[in-house]
């Protein structure tokens, strides 16, 4: 089976690691804390010159909830325009409305803006208040891949929900787990799933290079970055099956 690799690009280090490891595809994001929201027009347009594989931009204006305002929704449609401009070769977007329903309307217009770039669903899918529902939903709306963990906060306690959502799916949108997704699990989830691409962080801290730190203002100053050994050992999990 030819399994694909998508990791998450936090930082510029972050993508070269994770392409150098053999990853097929960055989701550049900022803000980890945040669960990542969209990521700076320097950002992308420096991630673009570093990479050669695929490159994702999240399209996402703030952290917390994914029920977005009028003036979220036009800076998101901004944003993926900057994409377009700078040659990346997706989006990932995602869109609520509050009562837990993919927002299919606009959700599609910002597909229709991406085009011809891909749109993948991102984990607002996992705060929809019906997964099989919300899959054909995202499905008319014309993404071609859904970013989930089973709507549970992790993949692997997610599994049993995923493998329902690739059958369901039936080769007409990937269904991409993440979340949690490391080496000792990957390959497990393949079996159980049926999935044919994967998502991960595989993130390890990195501590402050500063030889001064005011001690006073009682801060942890570390920061993340993508673990080339863990993305070799996933992919070298997933090419074993």
């Amino acid at each position: 089976m030819n399994f694909k690799l998508e990791i998450i690009g936090f930082n510029i280090e972050s993508c070269r690691l994770a392409q150098e490891a053999g990853a097929n595809r960055i989701e550049l994001c900022d803000n980890p804390a945040d669960g990542g929201t969209t990521p700076s027009k320097g950002f992308i347009q420096s991630a673009r010159n570093h990479l050669q594989i695929e490159l994702y931009p999240i399209i996402r204006p703030r952290g917390g909830d994914f029920l977005y305002s009028e003036d979220e929704y036009e800076i998101m449609i901004k944003d993926i325009a900057v994409c377009k401009e700078l040659q990346c070769d997706g989006v990932v977007v995602g869109m609520l409305h509050a009562d837990g329903r993919v927002d299919k309307e606009r959700c599609s217009r910002l597909v229709e803006q991406a085009y011809p770039l891909g749109v993948t669903f991102h984990r607002a899918f996992d705060r929809t208040n019906d997964p099989f529902a919300a899959l054909e939903d995202i499905i008319d709306s014309g993404f071609e891949r859904i970013l989930t963990s089973g709507l549970k906060p992790t993949a692997p306690e997610g599994a049993e929900t995923l493998a329902t959502l690739v059958k369901q799916a039936d080769g007409r949108i990937i269904i991409m787990p993440g979340s949690g997704v490391r080496s000792d699990n990957v390959g497990s989830l393949a079996t159980i799933t049926g999935a044919e691409e994967f998502h991960s962080s595989a993130r390890m801290n990195l501590d402050s290079k500063m030889n001064y730190l005011n001690i006073a203002m009682k801060e942890n100053l570390h920061s993340v970055i993508a673990d080339a050994e863990e993305i070799k050992k996933i992919i070298a999990s997933l090419t074993r099956l």
